[in-house]
């Protein structure tokens, strides 16, 4: 049975880049998190922010004298030579990936290099920093039990997807400007919980992956059969994602809509043939309250102040277009609430929601 490490509190990019400023130089850092989430993407930045190389080992591929090296007979003694890419003179970061899938004879061959930073006579040189990252048993990846003594032996936190700070590093690798623009109007569709069956799911690493293949392919440059779009989009990402991809990709010239509709440029279209058109924004009209509303009504600027008036007046008039689709932006079904202070505003002004929903 695998180890499923619970924290309590969850951190994003940027706040596990300062953990690893911080913490890394004295005490190893283990990284929690599920596959595709973004793990040894932001150790390989933490490496290039200090300027170190960066020397991956990955747990799962490894057996122990990968680690340890081999004997090697020295006059009438031997001694254990460590591999060469291990052994280096300046100081790197040494980053084991999926170090809860190795055996535990490996994960032995580990704890002199986590506690000590050294292997047999080798010692890393100073300046040297180990991190470690491991997939959740929860997430349906390989992984064995650590033993407490290497859990103990370094500091845990668990990595969560932030679609703010992902945007920011896509705009920055100049990501295909359909998957920017598309998690811009559904951050909730960033990552997805791994699924029972085998298939592919949504998490930053595989819409890393869609955007490359859409570059591949010049997407957006020069026509693209509908049906390779669809194997793209369907090979990368969850199937209901995937889905909503591709009808946003068709209704490219309604990527501005919402905004429009907010600022009141336009209207939700009504026409029963733009049924998926107004699906799709409706349910980005919802990720956005979610994502931009604080939770403390005090915390509201002119921009949010904005939204909150505009939002009450627009979900009236979409509860006259289609009343289920004004009901799904203000329900909890999939766990995810609005701030209460909205709710009771919206309880107030438009009873009639709230009484229908069922």
């Amino acid at each position: 049975m695998g180890w499923n490490m619970n924290l309590s509190f969850t951190v994003t990019q940027s706040e596990l880049s300062d953990i690893l400023l911080n913490l890394s130089p004295s005490r190893p850092v283990f990284i929690w998190g599920a596959p595709g989430i973004g793990k040894s993407a932001l150790v390989q930045k933490f490496a290039d922010d200090v300027g170190m190389p960066c020397i991956s080992l990955l747990g799962s591929q490894l057996a122990p004298e990968d680690i340890i090296g081999i004997p090697q007979i020295d006059g009438e003694t031997s001694r254990f030579v460590p591999p060469k890419m291990i052994a280096r003179k300046e100081p790197y970061v040494l980053f084991l990936d999926e170090l809860n899938a190795c055996s535990q004879e490996v994960q032995k061959a580990f704890y002199s290099l986590i506690h000590e930073k050294r292997i047999g006579e080798y010692h890393l040189p100073k300046g040297s920093v180990v991190i470690g990252a491991g997939n959740r048993s929860q997430d349906g990846a390989i992984v064995k039990t650590m033993s407490t003594a290497l859990i103990n032996r370094m500091f845990h936190v668990q990595l969560t997807a932030n679609p703010q700070q992902w945007l920011e590093w896509a705009y920055e690798n100049e990501l295909h400007p359909w998957v920017i623009d598309y998690i811009t109007q559904r951050p909730d569709h960033l990552f997805s919980e791994p699924p029972k069956t085998e298939e592919p799911y949504s998490t930053p690493r595989s819409w890393h992956m869609l955007s490359d293949a859409l570059k591949e392919y010049g997407a957006g440059e020069k026509d693209v059969s509908e049906n390779i779009l669809r194997v793209l989009a369907y090979g990368s990402v969850s199937a209901g994602h995937a889905g909503m991809f591709l009808a946003f990709v068709k209704n490219a010239e309604n990527k501005y809509l919402l905004n429009q509709i907010i600022k009141g440029e336009a209207r939700f279209p009504s026409d029963p043939k733009d049924r998926d058109v107004l699906y799709f924004v409706s349910q980005s009209f919802r990720a956005k309250l979610l994502m931009e509303l604080p939770e403390d009504k005090q915390k509201m600027d002119k921009n949010t102040q904005f939204l909150t008036h505009r939002a009450k007046a627009l979900i009236k008039d979409l509860s006259h277009i289609n009343l289920e689709l004004a009901q799904m932006i203000v329900s909890s079904d999939d766990g995810k609430v609005l701030p209460e202070w909205f709710m009771i505003e919206i309880v107030h002004d438009l009873p009639r929601l709230i009484k229908n929903d069922k």
